[in-house]
């Protein structure tokens, strides 16, 4: 159908899409080009009703096109993740404004966008609607293609721009497509709702109560409690070959377990903290996919201890504990700000052509003490691995208010803290110095998931330093001896290639790095360390504390008290969904065997002859490294000539020394061909550091890139 365009010399009319014809609007006036533009955009470019009719339809098209493209995969994953808001403490406002900023925003800036093409004409504003239709289409046809196709990168993207390009021709044909488009334009207020008061999200939003019943003492002796919840920490990651707690790599965790009851056969509940954390602290296993919020479960450890315990909680992606019981002296970054800057990350992981790990939990980062502003708490000169007492200011800002709240209480006194350590993101060294490196690091495939476990590994080397001070604080303040202490992790990771992270596959498969993971208790009075092997499940871990603390719970659980009989029956279930249990089978884990050093690190390296050359990322860092601040240039990245083959070697030398080898594989969708940890940090000076890369050839020979 051929667009008319409006009477009157000058006025730009808007072309039809999907056949909608505009009427003339009233008669321009005479006068310059200017004064007529002037007067086309107060009257709507001589529009009448039909002209504004028109524009209502194309922006119902935008509205349907970018519900589809943004609304809908966005509030569908943040729906599923309560923990994204809870972790930023978002409050009901902040939340209802970006859920609005995330149906609405983009519908505005794209319709706007097609009204101002209408003051260069007809033909631009039917192009300019056609052309945007076509790009949303195309951004859908990438999320549809790459859950329905083996299609990745560059081919996805021609096949959906394609895709757009038929769609925007064919709705200029057939009228019958924009009318189909204007009916779904009912999708966002849908995606909103189900948002609001169908997803796990919604209790957040609109809590449904206050807290349950408190427990009643069975005693009169109500001690301390302590308890120390790690995150993403496999058993394995912690055991020598012998089975034991490797004691040369952390110490701090060795002398923990000798000097507490050590429940090796320990296992998680579920891969995801939000359905693992209740199941510890109510007793019961996953039912239903509620948020991990008190309105949904009302009867945990803190409404229980409440009547006869003050509180002093610091949760991380959980809110069990009601505002009413409980305080929360320091709180993760927040605000608006923050919640619009970590959904355009996800949107863009949404709409990207490459698979990524859309996990809002895995941008998850622990503020240090320094950048919440808060006393850093006293440094342990006497640990040769923390070298720079300055470093302190690294603490994790919680756990930093954790053990300054470690002090003696004429009332029975509950800690709790739920530390995202050494969960990813990676960004520590086990001395503690932080370094920085790309988040879009893959974390699967050739050379990517032995480095995720260095990673891994060095945080976790970082752990134990917390943990040593945590037994130093609690010495120093009379507590040690007094107190129940309890140190465990809701779940672990696998690192397994194929397989890796903690979803179904990976609990399938390697269920020993998933579902096991450390738990240590030391009772009141304890003096020496014992290993119990009896088949635990998370769902213990309550019973256990209340026992101890004399206190009667007042609901049924699913779990045992430690001062019970062990389980006769030794079978396992895990849960990746609420109410789906999957048997998992095996018994303590044995540590993987340990990869022997590379030949290489360690040793010095002379003048070698060059070939080829490297572009680096990271390397500013080492220009003016300054070890007092607390950073250090501890992973780099970058990508070599294309005619050095997959598999080749890479010596990693920092001032002279050899510090990691590591493949060059295939290029990541950043193009990155290598990517090394270097975690020794005795290896860095202050000032200037010199960065040498060598290839590494199958005689053991060396050649030096060139490096930009």
């Amino acid at each position: 159908m051929t667009d008319r365009p409006t009477t009157g010399a000058g006025a730009s009319g808007s072309g039809s899409a999907g056949g909608d014809d505009l009427v003339p609007g009233p008669a321009a006036p005479s006068g310059t080009t200017e004064e007529r533009r002037s007067w086309g955009w107060g009257w709507g470019w001589g529009w009448g009703w039909g002209g504004w009719r028109a524009e209502g339809r194309r922006l119902l098209e935008v509205t349907a096109l970018a519900g589809l493209v943004i609304t809908q995969p966005l509030l569908d994953i943040l729906g599923r993740s309560p923990d994204f808001f809870l972790f930023h403490r978002a409050d009901r406002g902040e939340i209802l404004l970006l859920v609005a900023l995330v149906a609405v925003a983009p519908t505005v800036a794209l319709g706007l966008l097609g009204l101002l093409s209408g003051l260069a004409g007809t033909a631009t504003r039917t192009m300019t609607h056609s052309l945007l239709l076509g790009l949303l289409v195309a951004a859908l046809a990438v999320q549809v293609g790459r859950h329905t196709t083996p299609l990745r990168g560059v081919p996805l993207l021609l096949v959906a721009l394609a895709a757009g390009a038929a769609a925007a021709v064919a709705h200029r044909r057939w009228t019958a497509l924009g009318g189909v488009l204007r009916l779904a334009a009912a999708g966002p207020p849908l995606f909103v709702g189900l948002f609001l008061f169908a997803s796990p999200t919604g209790p957040v939003v609109l809590p449904l109560g206050d807290g349950g019943v408190a427990g009643t003492a069975t005693g009169n002796r109500h001690p301390p409690v302590v308890m120390l919840i790690l995150d993403e920490l496999p058993l394995v990651s912690l055991l020598d070959s012998a089975g034991g707690v490797d004691a040369t790599r952390f110490p701090h965790f060795a002398e923990l377990a000798g000097a507490s009851t050590w429940y090796r056969n320990a296992t998680g509940v579920s891969g995801w903290t939000p359905y693992a954390l209740p199941a510890m602290l109510t007793g019961r296993y996953p039912a239903e996919p509620f948020a991990p919020h008190y309105s949904h479960y009302p009867d945990n450890l803190f409404t229980a201890f409440g009547g006869l315990y003050d509180i002093r909680a610091e949760e991380s992606i959980t809110r069990l504990c009601p505002p009413s019981r409980c305080e929360r002296p320091v709180t993760p970054e927040q605000g608006i700000g923050v919640l619009v800057r970590e959904t355009a990350g996800l949107l863009r992981q949404v709409t990207a052509p490459y698979d990524s790990r859309i996990d809002p939990e895995d941008s998850y980062r622990e503020r240090t003490a320094e950048e919440a502003g808060i006393d850093a708490a006293e440094p342990v000169p006497t640990d040769p691995k923390f070298r720079w007492d300055s470093l302190n200011v690294n603490q994790p800002a919680r756990f930093t208010s954790f053990l300054n709240g470690l002090t003696p209480s004429s009332r029975p006194t509950l800690h709790f803290l739920h530390l995202l350590m050494p969960h990813s993101p990676w960004a520590f060294l086990p001395s503690g110095a932080r370094y920085e490196a790309p988040e879009d690091f893959p974390n699967e495939g050739d050379g990517w998931v032995d480095l995720a476990r260095a990673r891994h590994l060095a945080q976790l080397g970082y752990t134990d330093r917390l943990i040593g001070e945590t037994m130093r604080t609690l010495r120093a303040s009379g507590l040690w001896d007094e107190a129940l202490v309890v140190v465990t992790a809701d779940h672990g990771v696998s690192f397994t290639k194929g397989v890796q992270g903690r979803g179904e596959d990976a609990i399938r498969a390697a269920a020993d790095e998933v579902a096991w993971v450390p738990l240590f208790v030391k009772t009141p009075g304890q003096r020496s360390g014992q290993v119990d092997d009896r088949n635990w499940a998370h769902v213990d871990l309550l019973p256990t504390i209340a026992d101890e603390a004399a206190i009667r719970l007042p609901w049924r659980v699913d779990g045992r008290s430690a001062r019970q009989a062990p389980r006769t029956d030794q079978g396992k279930v895990f849960y990746d969904r609420p109410s789906q249990p999957l048997p998992i089978s095996g018994g303590v884990p044995a540590a993987p065997p340990p990869a022997a050093p590379h030949r290489l690190v360690g040793t010095a390296v002379g003048a070698v002859p060059t070939a080829g050359s490297a572009r680096v990322g990271g390397l500013d860092a080492f220009r003016a490294v300054d070890p007092d601040e607390g950073v250090l240039p501890g992973m780099i990245w970058g990508t070599v000539d294309g005619d050095v083959a997959d598999g080749t070697e890479l010596a990693v030398a920092v001032n002279g020394t050899v510090a990691a080898v590591v493949p060059v594989v295939a290029p990541d969708p950043g193009g990155r061909r290598f990517a090394a940890l270097l975690a020794d940090d005795r290896l860095f000076r202050a000032g200037a550091n010199r960065l040498d890369l060598y290839l590494v050839g199958q005689d053991g020979g060396l050649r030096q890139l060139s490096i930009s």
